[in-house]
């Protein structure tokens, strides 16, 4: 048997390729949509991908089991459990098998075997791994998907908080519970492979461990400690990141079956004549370094740098609306890898970066000031403070004078903030805020941005609010920078 291990360090997204070498046959286990990664490894290897599994239908990524099926033929083995409204709807176009618990199917001499663990999602199952090609008549690991993590359990109130059905999020955590209890029966020995690790907002306090096994985890996972029901609920209820708005996006699309991308292929580029007219109609994105836009970039655009794209393009693009992208020829790979991985397909062209800074275009740029420069004014009430952390970390502390407006919900929230009076925006390290100042630059407002942020501001011993004691990695890890 071989298990390859693959793992998207933006989305911290982990899948797998497995096969059996004797029969040089290979499934992929929850893949992302940037599939070419499964078929070189299987070439490389000497095998046929010849199937695809999936634990349940994702809500954080486009999955590539379609694209799969599509490309080389693959067949999908789906869950068939859970409610109607959480069956897939394209799996009648391909080849493909809906299974439930306790059913089996093969890849050469590997057998997986369906285990039902609801609570995450209804119709999420795992998939226990027996390599029967080396003689073993039991299983040696398990596929947990968004059950089971290193060091934490799937959240259940995802369908509630993205995709809008009310009421889920604690039926989901009494499932979770009776999944986690069975998930404790299961062997010691058994190695545990999850499809997230730390930093994905699929649940909190993730381990950055890419495996584990099930003895380890019923020892030290916060999770696996709860025997009684109703504290358990109350745990996994409390403290979860916020749900990224595409999450509901990548839920339908999922479901309904992504486009095919097939080959790669860059949006077109456009003549940098086109850019301030486009700017004033539609969402242009400058993937510059936040210092490199902040000195100067083109009136209207928004700042998303490359290495932040992954973690906020789903917050803040209207997927219904089109795209364009300002950007270094050389990003453009990683950007579309990632934008068609999270369902942003809608990228109607590009500006080379170089071209538009030739062109004179970029005739705009904010500051920013330390907290000394800023503190006696943003008391004085000369200037108004937006804090666009999370709420976790808002309810740890803050900064007495500011007015909390999440950074992923900031730009449905500007209409209750005074455009004419000077913004400083502020988050834990100014990473997020200069974000922040893009959005808030180009609706209108004169902003500043607070260097060094919340941090900054502590280390000047300036004066601050407490009023909670959650930390903020227990919510979510890449959106707490």
């Amino acid at each position: 048997m071989l298990l390859k291990y693959f793992y998207d360090q933006k989305l911290a997204h982990a899948s797998y390729l497995v096969g059996c070498q004797k029969t040089k046959e290979a499934v992929v286990i929850d893949p992302g949509r940037d599939v070419e990664q499964y078929l070189e490894m299987a070439q490389r290897e000497g095998l046929k991908l010849t199937a695809v599994a999936e634990t349940h239908i994702h809500a954080d990524y486009v999955s590539g089991a379609r694209e799969l099926a599509d490309r080389v033929g693959a067949k999908l083995y789906l869950s068939d459990e859970g409610p109607a409204e959480w069956k897939y709807l394209y799996a009648s176009n391909y080849d493909s098998e809906l299974v439930k618990e306790g059913d089996t199917f093969q890849i050469g001499n590997i057998q997986f075997k369906i285990m039902h663990t609801p609570g995450h999602t209804p119709e999420s199952i795992s998939f226990l791994l027996t390599d029967q090609g080396g003689g073993a008549d039991e299983p040696m690991g398990i596929f947990t998907g968004d059950f089971v993590f290193v060091g934490s359990i799937g959240r259940p109130d995802l369908l509630e908080e993205a995709a809008g059905i009310k009421g889920s999020a604690e039926a989901g955590a009494h499932q979770l519970y009776h999944s986690a209890e069975r998930f404790k029966q299961l062997p010691d020995y058994l190695q545990v492979w999850p499809a997230h690790g730390a930093g994905s907002a699929c649940g909190k306090g993730l381990g950055a461990i890419p495996s584990s096994t099930v003895g380890y985890e019923k020892r030290f996972n916060p999770a696996l400690q709860y025997d009684n029901e109703t504290s358990f609920v109350k745990y996994i209820l409390e403290d979860q990141p916020e749900a990224p708005k595409y999450f509901a996006v990548m839920k339908r699309v999922n479901k309904e079956g992504p486009r095919v991308l097939g080959e790669a292929v860059f949006p077109p580029a456009l003549d940098s004549g086109q850019l301030s007219l486009i700017a004033n109609e539609a969402l242009v994105i400058d993937l510059s370094p936040s210092a490199t836009f902040a000195e100067a970039h083109v009136p209207g655009t928004i700042n998303i740098p490359l290495s932040m794209l992954a973690s906020w393009a789903g917050w803040l693009v209207d997927y219904e609306q089109p795209v364009y992208l300002i950007a270094e020829e050389s990003q453009l790979s990683e950007t579309m890898r990632v934008l068609h991985k999270i369902g942003i397909d809608q990228v109607q062209g590009v500006f080379e970066k170089k071209k538009v800074e030739e062109a004179g275009l970029a005739l705009e740029r904010y500051v920013s000031a330390s907290p000394s420069e800023l503190a006696p004014r943003i008391v004085a009430g000369e200037v108004k403070l937006i804090d666009v952390r999370s709420d976790s970390e808002w309810n740890v502390s803050h900064i007495p004078q500011a007015k909390h407006l999440f950074l992923g919900h900031l730009a449905d929230q500007l209409a209750g903030v005074d455009v004419s009076q000077p913004v400083v925006v502020q988050c834990q390290s100014a990473a997020r805020s200069a974000i922040a100042a893009s959005i808030m630059q180009a609706s209108g407002f004169d902003v500043i941005n607070l260097a060094g942020g919340f941090q900054a501001w502590k280390e000047a011993g300036l004066a601050t609010t407490t009023t909670g004691t959650v930390a903020c990695g227990s919510a979510g890890g890449s959106t707490c920078s």
